[in-house]
């Protein structure tokens, strides 16, 4: 009788634990569920060619949504290049050796959180090095033509 009390006592302590387990949690294979609303970003973007990309929108990840054109999209990129470990709002590095090549006058803003990260990010085509990053961030940032 007292192991089946111990053993029903430790079940409902595996539940209520799970009950209150932090809205972020592992997928099978390792993998984290971001907590909800944790990756929302806001986009600035100016001077595009693609003028319904001009103004400000939002993008919501982990479930897709905003006023993005493309949220599904744009999350999926943004999510593919974080598994191969590249942060695509870190600045270009000071001693980065760019093409003089001129992608055209865009420029964007990102601001907000990403995997619990804040982001305050700026991005335009001036340089090889900023046209690679802005391309990276497509389709959350329009193509440029």
């Amino acid at each position: 009788m007292l192991r089946r009390t111990v053993v029903t006592l430790a079940a409902a302590a595996a539940l209520a634990g799970a009950a209150a387990a932090p809205a972020s949690a592992l997928l099978p294979g390792g993998g984290a569920v971001p907590p909800a609303k944790a990756d929302s970003l806001s986009f600035t973007v100016r001077d595009s060619t693609d003028r319904a990309m001009n103004g400000s929108f939002t993008l919501d990840c982990h479930p897709s949504g905003g006023s993005h054109p493309d949220a599904a999209a744009a999350c999926d990129a943004i999510d593919e290049a974080a598994r191969k470990g590249t942060d695509l709002f870190a600045p270009v590095a000071e001693d980065a050796e760019c093409t003089m090549v001129y992608g055209g006058p865009v420029t964007a803003r990102v601001q907000g959180t990403w995997h619990g990260k804040p982001v305050d990010a700026r991005f335009d085509r001036s340089n090889g090095c900023e046209i690679n990053r802005w391309n990276a961030l497509v389709p959350a940032l329009p193509e440029a033509a």
